[in-house]
């Protein structure tokens, strides 16, 4: 619920997806999963112009401007895990193919191609992998001592990873047995791996996940320049 340009994190993601033709959404709920569903009961009401007669007891909606969502909110525990929230949500997802992503981090990720690479791959999970930005800045000297090149934030080591947009198929869940220590990004996500079963759609666009108050800063940033490249809507 952190917000970025006065908007939460988790209502950027959505946009995200929506921007591509989803608006069906199930929010897994944990430490205080109350404030989610208070923003969410009261969307409606307040992205709306709205009058009140208290006389008559009822409320009259003018120029309604939310957004088309049909949402989903469960309470899977404050303790439990990834993996053990992902299995909770099983009854919800109507035993059809589903997709799947964190609340903490925006990308330009197109998915509508994302669902495409996956349906062609047969496999049971696709992952988005990405390249994240080095930390520091990068130098390239040659044997005189000159730099020759200087990249701000170069990509990192080379390695590709989790960037966490998925699709995944009901034959995840098989992955994930009982227990609320269950965490998806080790056994099952390994297990997954090691069966061959795990398709990875690259994305080379923006990524960003916001772990620090830098990353928050950075994107606030973007945001009020007008120059937020996940802002695919």
């Amino acid at each position: 619920m952190v917000e970025i340009g006065g908007k939460p994190m988790l209502w950027h993601i959505m946009k995200i997806y929506e921007a591509h033709g989803f608006n069906d959404f199930i929010i897994l709920l944990g430490y205080k999963g109350y404030v989610i569903k208070e923003y969410f009961s009261n969307y409606y009401l307040h992205t709306s112009d709205v009058t009140i007669d208290l006389a008559e007891n009822k409320t009259i909606i003018h120029n309604n401007r939310s957004e088309k969502w049909r949402i989903t909110l469960i309470d899977t525990g404050e303790l439990a895990m990834t993996g053990a929230r992902i299995r909770k949500a099983k009854a919800y997802t109507e035993g059809q193919p589903f997709m799947l992503t964190y609340g903490d981090g925006v990308a330009d990720v197109n998915v509508r191609n994302l669902v495409d690479a996956h349906q062609k791959s047969g496999k049971a999970i696709t992952m988005t992998s990405v390249q994240p930005e080095g930390r520091f800045g990068a130098l390239d000297i040659n044997s005189s001592n000159e730099i020759v090149r200087f990249a701000e934030k170069p990509k990192g080591d080379g390695n590709w990873i989790n960037g966490g947009f998925f699709v995944c198929e009901q034959s995840v869940f098989d992955y994930l047995p009982a227990g609320d220590d269950l965490v998806f990004e080790q056994e099952p996500l390994r297990q997954l791996a090691e069966d061959g079963r795990m398709n990875a759609f690259r994305h080379t666009g923006f990524w960003k996940p916001m772990d620090a108050l830098r990353d928050k800063q950075q994107l606030e940033s973007l945001w009020a320049k007008d120059q937020a490249p996940w802002k695919v809507w």
